[in-house]
C-alpha cells in the first residue's frame, strides 16, 4: 500500500503545484476565519466599557462601537467565504484559461490573430474586471447602503463607485483660514523643519463621517491635508440644520442631535504631530525603500519562474504560455506563501512605527491632546476599544487603542 507521501512525489508536477495553491489558499482562509471568529467573540462578549475608558467613553458610544464592529464581521465572514468558493470553482472549473480562450475569439473577430497577444491581454483584464464588478458588486451595495448606512457612516444619494473613486478626484479642496489653527500649524512645521507650503480642508463629510488626515508633496513642496469631519468647527455634520430647509428629514434631524465630535485645536495639532512624526523620523522613505527592495525581488524571480512550462500547465495552459497570465499564476498564486509573511512583517514594522510617531508627539509636547484625540477618533469612527490579541497582532497597522493609551499615560503623568 502506497503511503501519501509516495502518491505525492508520483503525481505530475502540474498536479502538485495546483493541489498545492488550492490548499494553501483554504489553509490561509481557515486561518482568517479562525482570527475573524476570535474577534466577533470579544464583540458579543465585552458589553461595557473598559475601566480604562470608563470617565471618558459613554455607555450608548461603545454599544454603537461593538454592534457595528460586529456586523462590519459578520459581513465581511459572509463575503470571505463567498470570495473563497468562487476563487476555488473558478480554478477547479478552467476558469482563467477559459476567459483566456474567449479573449482570443473576441479579439480575433475584431482582425486581431494569436500573434496579437498585448491585445488579447487587454481584451482578458477587461473582461476579468467586468465579472469581479459584476460579482462584487451585490456585496459592496449590502456594505455601503445597509451596514454603513445603518451606523451613520453613509452619506451617499449616489452610485458606490462613484462616490469611492470618482468623488474624490472632484473633492473641494479648500484653504484653511488664516487663524489660531493655522498659525499654530505653520509653527509646529517649522519647529521641525517640514516644508510646509499650504494647509487644506476637504469635505470629506459629503461622502463619509470618518475622519483623516495626511500630508503629501515632494521635496520642498509639502501640503497638509484636514477633513472636514476631523475639525469640530468645520465639520457639516456639527452644523445645525436651517428650519424648513428643502429634504430635511427626521433622520436628518437625528443624525444632527447625534453629532460627531470632531478635535479641538489642540487636539488637532496633536494628530498632525503624529503625522509628521512619520516624515520626521523616515518613516515614509523607509516604506518606499522596502516596497522598492520587494519589487525588484518579485520581478527578479518572476523572470527566473515565467519559463516554466510546468506553472502553465497546472492551470490549464499546455500549449500557450502568455506573459499576462504568467504574472497572474506567479504573482497571485506562487507567491502566495511570501506575500502573507511580508503582510504579517509589514504589519509588525507599522506598529512599531505608529509608537514611535506617538512617541514623537509626546516630545513636542502633545501627549495629552494626542491622548484625547485618539479617544474622539476612535468614537467618531466607532472603533472598538478591545481587541483578541492575536487578530490584532495579525491584522492590525496600528497598535490596538488601550495599547497607544497606555503608551501615552506615563507622558501624561509626567
Amino acid at each position: 500500500m502506497a503511503l501519501p507521501g509516495e502518491l505525492w512525489a508520483e503525481l505530475p508536477a502540474e498536479k502538485r503545484i495546483f493541489t498545492s495553491v488550492l490548499l494553501f489558499s483554504w489553509a490561509v482562509y481557515l486561518w482568517e476565519a479562525f482570527l475573524a471568529h476570535r474577534q466577533r467573540r470579544v464583540y458579543r462578549t465585552t458589553t461595557h466599557v473598559p475601566w480604562e475608558l470608563g470617565q471618558i467613553m459613554d455607555s450608548e458610544t461603545f454599544e454603537k462601537s461593538r454592534l457595528y464592529q460586529l456586523d462590519k464581521s459578520t459581513f465581511s465572514f459572509w463575503s470571505g467565504l463567498y470570495s473563497e468558493l468562487e476563487g476555488t470553482m473558478i480554478l477547479i472549473c478552467g476558469g482563467i484559461p477559459f476567459l483566456w480562450n474567449l479573449s482570443g475569439q473576441i479579439s480575433g473577430r475584431a482582425g486581431f490573430g494569436p500573434e496579437y497577444e498585448i491585445v488579447q491581454s487587454l481584451v482578458f483584464l477587461l473582461l476579468a474586471t467586468l465579472f469581479s464588478a459584476l460579482t462584487g458588486l451585490p456585496w459592496s451595495l449590502y456594505n455601503t447602503f445597509v451596514i454603513e448606512e445603518k451606523h451613520g457612516f453613509n452619506q451617499q444619494v449616489l452610485v458606490t463607485i462613484y462616490a469611492d473613486y470618482i468623488a474624490p478626484l472632484f473633492d473641494k479642496f479648500i484653504p484653511l483660514p488664516e487663524g489660531e489653527l493655522k498659525q499654530q500649524i505653520e509653527v509646529m512645521a517649522k519647529s521641525i523643519d517640514f516644508p510646509l507650503t499650504k494647509v487644506y480642508v476637504v469635505e470629506g463629510s459629503k461622502r463619509s463621517s470618518h475622519s483623516n488626515a495626511y500630508f503629501y508633496g515632494f521635496f520642498k513642496n509639502k501640503r497638509i491635508v484636514l477633513f472636514d469631519t476631523l475639525l469640530e468647527d468645520y465639520s457639516a455634520l456639527n452644523k445645525e440644520p436651517v428650519e424648513g430647509e428643502e429634504g430635511e428629514n427626521e433622520e436628518t434631524k437625528s443624525k444632527t442631535k447625534n453629532k460627531k465630535q470632531g478635535c479641538k485645536n489642540e487636539e488637532v495639532l496633536a494628530v498632525l504631530g503624529h503625522e509628521l512624526g512619520h516624515w520626521k523620523l523616515g518613516h515614509t522613505v523607509k516604506n518606499i525603500i522596502i516596497s522598492q527592495m520587494n519589487s525588484f525581488l518579485c520581478f527578479f524571480l518572476f523572470a527566473v519562474l515565467i519559463g516554466r512550462k510546468e506553472l502553465f500547465a497546472a492551470f490549464g495552459f499546455y500549449e500557450t504560455q502568455p506573459t499576462l497570465i504568467g504574472l497572474m499564476i506567479i504573482f497571485q498564486f506562487i507567491f502566495s506563501p511570501y506575500n502573507e509573511i511580508l503582510s504579517f512583517c509589514l504589519t509588525v514594522l507599522s506598529r512599531r512605527f505608529e509608537f514611535q510617531a506617538d512617541a514623537f508627539a509626546k516630545e513636542l509636547g502633545k501627549a495629552k491632546d494626542l491622548y484625547s484625540a485618539l479617544i474622539k477618533l476612535n468614537k467618531d469612527n466607532l472603533g472598538f476599544p478591545v481587541s483578541d490579541w492575536i487578530f490584532s497582532m495579525w491584522h492590525y497597522s496600528h497598535p490596538p487603542l488601550l495599547e497607544r493609551l497606555q503608551a501615552l499615560k506615563d507622558a501624561k503623568q509626567e
